[in-house]
């Protein structure tokens, strides 16, 4: 049995034993006959193999059957190896020593008549005439292909058989030679092939090629035109492999660790302050993310206004589109924290025309935002003597009357109309919003009070901002 590759390419030592012969007429064929053929020992390991493969000549493949396995090649076998009933004829590449059959290394060329024990053999090699003549010695098993050459001459019963690497021209002195007139060994009609077998170690004998020349040369291999023989054992690593490998792991860490850097960046970018008690407002709370994009990364072109509490920017909720303004207030201390915020979220449920809209909060490190509906038109502080965003445009007496109006509408609720008493504790200009119909509307809440109607507000420290202060008030406090 012989594996089949590709056209010309047969695989041997597939299973244990393996065989592939032809038909031959010792007596007949002429003088001379000549044979060569090329083959390749392919093993898992260079260094180490199991048993070889041989050129055969055997009175048909019944008489093969009873070959065994391992170092009896597919042959013969223990009961009939050395018989001369064999009448076999053979040129053994063998690839581990036996003693049993004197071989004088584990990688030699032996010619064998019907037995495993050499008549003549050699190690494995050839004489190169470019070298003058001298030996190189090959591995049988270094998967590269070889080629043999096997010439018989009737009349003077000379068997030479000489060996060298495929492609090189045949050396002119032969590896080993032996005297034995095969026409007394040999059966009419013998069968000539291959035959081979394994062991524990994978590998695989192929017979590249083969020619026959009867009184004449064996007609040259063209080394050129032989296929390519399959991978055994593990694919060897690419050199590109080799290289990029290391160097895309080393990009990989180094692109992940990037990775890890930025996203901790960013979760403290967006980190914000929560306690349990903030539950509750809950609804009235931002996340910072969301200001942050709304307001572009508070950049300075969409900054408002600035005053002594905090910085007020213009931003645009991106899940809603609606427009707002978002103050940051520094707060030193978590002190009273939980009853500013109780506060600020209670003065978020007004809603009053001439008030402005507090839609929520949201606190980070040790910053309070606070957030309100956009204004468009700006604070009046703008709009008084000639400062104002349109082109230098004031408010007449009417528009000025409105405001006021407007303003003291929006007190007149927080003071008497509401739930509870707030007060504002910093009405001034800037704190006074317009709106697209220049209605005045109090904003900015930030010091902002709560009291329970028919109380008598108490403070203990003057808030407000310079300049807005009744006098009266501070000259009270100076008295106490």
């Amino acid at each position: 049995m012989a594996l089949v590759f590709a056209p010309g390419v047969k695989s041997l030592s597939d299973g244990l034993t393996d065989q592939y012969l032809g038909v031959t007429n010792v007596q007949n064929d002429g003088s001379q006959a000549n044979h060569l053929f090329a083959v390749e020992l392919d093993t898992v390991y260079t260094d180490f193999s199991t048993h070889g493969m041989a050129l055969v000549f055997a009175p048909g493949v019944k008489s093969l059957s009873d070959g065994l396995t391992d170092q009896y090649l597919g042959v013969t076998n223990v009961q009939n190896d050395g018989s001369q009933a064999n009448h076999l004829f053979a040129v053994e590449l063998d690839t581990v020593q036996n003693i049993e059959f004197r071989d004088i290394n584990a990688n030699h060329v032996g010619i064998d008549i019907n037995g495993l024990s050499s008549v003549q053999s050699h190690e494995a090699g050839y004489y190169d005439d470019g070298n003058g003549g001298g030996f190189r010695n090959v591995s049988l098993i270094s998967r590269d292909a070889l080629q043999v050459w096997v010439d018989y001459d009737r009349v003077t019963t000379r068997i030479d058989v000489t060996m060298a690497p495929l492609g090189m021209a045949r050396p002119s002195r032969p590896l080993v030679s032996a005297i034995r007139n095969l026409s007394t060994v040999m059966t009419e009609p013998s069968y000539i092939g291959f035959s081979s077998s394994t062991g524990p170690v994978n590998s695989r004998h192929y017979v590249l090629g083969w020619s026959l020349g009867i009184d004449r040369p064996a007609p040259a291999i063209d080394a050129a035109k032989l296929p390519k023989l399959p991978q055994l054992g593990p694919k060897p690593r690419s050199r590109v492999l080799e290289i990029t490998l290391p160097i895309a792991s080393a990009v990989v860490v180094l692109v992940a660790g990037a990775a890890l850097v930025l996203l901790v960046r960013r979760r403290l970018r967006y980190t914000e302050v929560r306690e349990d008690w903030e539950v509750e407002f809950g609804p009235h709370r931002f996340a910072y993310k969301d200001l942050f994009h709304a307001t572009n990364g508070f950049k300075e072109k969409h900054l408002l206004g600035a005053g002594g509490f905090g910085m007020v920017y213009k931003g645009v909720l991106q899940a809603s589109g609606v427009e707002i303004a978002v103050k940051k207030v520094s707060h030193g201390s978590n002190q009273g924290m939980k009853e500013f915020i109780a506060e600020i979220v209670s003065i978020g449920r007004i809603k009053h025309r001439n008030l402005v809209q507090l839609l929520g909060y949201c606190r980070r490190k040790d910053e309070l935002i606070l957030v309100y509906d956009y204004m468009p038109n700006g604070s009046l502080d703008k709009y008084l003597y000639g400062q104002g965003d349109g082109d230098g445009l004031t408010l007449d007496w009417a528009q000025r009357l409105q405001v006021i109006k407007g303003v003291a509408c929006g007190l007149h609720y927080l003071h008497e109309r509401w739930e509870k008493v707030v007060i504002h504790r910093d009405v001034k200009t800037s704190n006074v919003l317009l709106d697209k119909e220049m209605n005045g509307r109090l904003g900015d809440f930030g010091l902002a009070k709560l009291y329970e109607h028919g109380t008598n507000p108490q403070t203990t420290r003057v808030v407000g901002t310079t300049g807005y202060l009744a006098p009266e008030l501070i000259s009270m406090i100076a008295r106490k």
